[in-house]
């Protein structure tokens, strides 16, 4: 009886041990891929699983076809030749797919209870499709790229998930292991699509690390500098309040930092000028200001306190800019050690020629309308030099142009010294000395009478004349009749026909010729008009409370600059522009309808009787504006430094300076002997 018991127990037993071995052979797993027929119930069955009464829908991500599919860095695929994903998948240790068996089992029924309605209703719609993509792929060839020795394989662990999924599936005794397959391959999808997702975010997180950290290194080059002077301020506030006074030590400790920190600072404008114990003083300066906040903790009163200083600086900031304009206005008008130099330098030369040696040529030359014909009124020699060696040097033919010059009693032996020893070549020079006008008299003149008055000349040369707010009007050289021959111009050239008035702050870069051949259409003076900006309109020289005013002029009339003006001396005489000119002059001789000036009389006196030239013939502001476009400048016939920072002063304006300084010869001796200089910038 137990004989008989004992065979279909050992038959059992072996089957029992066989059953598995059997299964998981080679022979079974192609026996099952090779029939078309069985993998298409592969397929239909591994659609769709049931727990517990629902039927849950397989996660699966579309897949790319493997021709287009890139391997990434990662795997590293030791064979060389093109195999099969079902061969390759054979190479798992049974050890290996035991413990990843166990490992996604738990994670798949993790995240199959918390997976979202939304996600079931995309997967259900398109789940066949991509099964059937992942089932086609087992069995087609992976392309190898050889030039690699060692290529990256995406899919291996994909693959061999699949192929033990399916050996599973076809055993009839075992359900839980095509559970275990399915839960496995669901959670590698799932994987792999959270691997993408957090490779995007952290690309993203990476890029703005990245441009925060850019952000974080552009630091201002003057950020310690800044950071210094405010400790000084806050120093400062301390240093004034009552309950930080009472502590001596603290107060010694806190004026020692100020002292550190001061000549740390020095004149530094950039963190690269601080030294290298800027950073100890600044660390040291903040542990005392720390101190400080100890002591005094006190919002309120520390605000109090800075609004005080914030008032006293503003006030002393206005005191400031009132001394600087006036400062400003007393260099501009002051003559520098080596201008003052040289008038006296060329007078004692003057006189040590002869008498034939003190005339110039071609004076003949000085009463032909026919030719081009200059006037330019200056007491400053070297600025008169560079007028008409700036005209000369544009000229197309110098010999046609004929410069009168005017100037002081004080200056002409030195302008007519000047001009002998460095005539223009070709050209035709003048100089007159305006006492010689005998005809010019304050009888005749109502300007002359009224500069002679004594309270002209207490309006200059009172104390205090600083406070005055109109200090610009204070120029003395409105004391000079040079400043008003301008006026006078048909009695100074009585048999000329055409002169272009020149100021001696001015640079030409054009030929001026063809202002002679323009046709001013009845009009006695061309100017450039300068009413594109708002402030240049007569509304701003003249006073147009008073009736005289306001009945006769439009306050929002176009303004122009003297400085270059070509004028029609007929048409001067024809509508007897001089005297006009004194009738205005008479009724301001209390300065009711405007200052001081030349501009206020001239837009007065030539009210409709101008002709607007291009605005490229004269280009103004070099003496103030330092905005001036240089496409303007370049594209002007005349430059003009109008303003007080002159080419010829320190005060100048750099980048304009080069304009000028180079129809100056330096080499010159009696520049040499002076100490004259080209400034620096130039």
């Amino acid at each position: 009886m137990k004989m008989k018991l004992r065979k279909p127990v050992l038959f059992l037993l072996l089957i029992t041990v066989l059953a598995p071995i059997v299964l998981y052979t080679d022979t079974l797993g192609t026996y099952f891929n090779s029939p078309s027929s069985s993998r298409t119930e592969f397929i239909e069955d591994l659609s769709t699983f049931t727990f517990g009464g629902d039927v849950r829908p397989l996660n699966v991500l579309p897949q790319e076809s493997s021709t287009s599919l890139k391997e990434p860095p990662g795997d590293v695929y030791s064979e060389k030749s093109s195999n099969s994903i079902s061969n390759a998948s054979d190479t798992i240790s049974s050890e290996d797919a035991r413990k990843a068996r166990q490992l996604t089992e738990a994670e798949s029924l993790k995240h199959q209870t918390t997976t979202g309605n939304s996600e079931r209703g995309v997967e259900v719609a398109m789940n066949e499709n991509h099964i059937s993509q992942v089932t086609d792929n087992l069995h087609e060839p992976q392309q190898v790229d050889k030039s690699s020795p060692k290529l990256v394989s995406a899919r291996k662990s994909e693959s061999r998930v699949t192929e033990t999924s399916s050996k599973k599936k076809t055993s009839p005794t075992d359900s839980n292991h095509t559970l275990e397959a399915t839960s496995t391959k669901t959670e590698i999808r799932h994987d792999q699509r959270t691997v993408q997702i957090s490779g995007r975010v952290v690309s993203g997180e990476t890029t703005r690390s990245k441009n925060e950290e850019q952000n974080a290194q552009i630091v201002p080059p003057d950020a310690r500098v800044r950071q210094l002077k405010d400790q000084l301020i806050r120093a400062k506030v301390y240093l004034s309040l009552s309950a930080t006074r009472n502590n001596p030590h603290f107060i010694r400790e806190l004026r020692l930092r100020m002292k550190e920190v001061t000549r740390a600072l020095g004149e530094a404008t950039k963190d690269s000028d601080l030294p290298r114990s800027a950073n100890e003083k600044l660390k040291a300066m903040e542990q005392t200001l720390a101190e400080g906040k100890q002591i005094q903790d006190d919002c309120a009163t520390i605000v109090k306190k800075l609004r005080a200083m914030l008032h006293s600086a503003e006030e002393q900031l206005r005191v400031h800019k009132k001394q600087t304009l006036y400062l400003t206005h007393l260099t501009a008008k002051t003559l520098p050690k080596g201008l003052h130099c040289l008038p006296l330098r060329l007078s004692t030369e003057y006189f040590k020629l002869n008498s034939s040696q003190q005339h110039f040529p071609r004076q003949e030359n000085l009463e032909d309308p026919k030719l081009y014909h200059y006037a330019l009124f200056s007491d400053n020699i070297l600025a008169a030099a560079v007028v008409v060696n700036s005209t000369v040097s544009h000229a197309k033919d110098p010999s046609k142009h004929v410069f009168h010059i005017v100037t002081d009693r004080l200056n002409f032996a030195a302008m007519r010294m000047w001009f002998l020893a460095n005539p223009p070549k070709y050209a035709t020079v003048n100089v007159q000395n305006v006492e010689e006008f005998t005809w010019l008299n304050s009888s005749y003149s109502p300007v002359l009478k009224q500069l002679e008055s004594q309270s002209m000349i207490d309006y200059y040369f009172r104390s205090h004349a600083d406070s005055d707010p109109n200090v610009k009007f204070r120029n003395p050289k409105y004391l000079s009749i040079m400043n008003h021959l301008r006026f006078y111009l048909p009695e100074i050239f009585p048999k000329l026909d055409k002169v272009l008035f020149l100021d001696d702050d001015i640079v030409v870069q054009k030929d001026l010729s063809g202002l002679w051949s323009l046709d001013l259409k009845g009009k006695v003076i061309g100017v450039v008009e300068t009413c594109g900006e708002s402030f240049h309109r007569f509304d701003r020289y003249l006073n147009f409370s008073n009736p005289l005013i306001s009945k006769n002029f439009d306050p929002r009339a176009c303004g122009w600059a003297f400085g270059m003006n070509i004028f029609d001396l007929n048409e001067w005489r024809r509508q007897n522009i001089t005297e006009v000119y004194h009738s205005w002059q008479n009724l301001n001789h209390e300065r009711r309808l405007w200052k001081l000036g030349t501009l206020p009389p001239g837009l007065i006196t030539f009210w409709k009787r101008t002709f607007a030239l291009d605005r490229s013939w004269h280009v103004l502001g070099l003496g103030y504006n330092p905005n001036v476009s240089k496409t303007d400048i370049q594209r002007a016939a005349v430059i003009h430094y109008n303003g007080n920072l002159k080419p010829w002063l320190e005060i100048s304006i750099p980048k304009f300076r080069d304009y000028w300084s180079k129809f100056v010869d330096y080499d010159q001796v009696f520049l040499r002997e002076c100490n004259i200089n080209k400034l620096a910038g130039s």
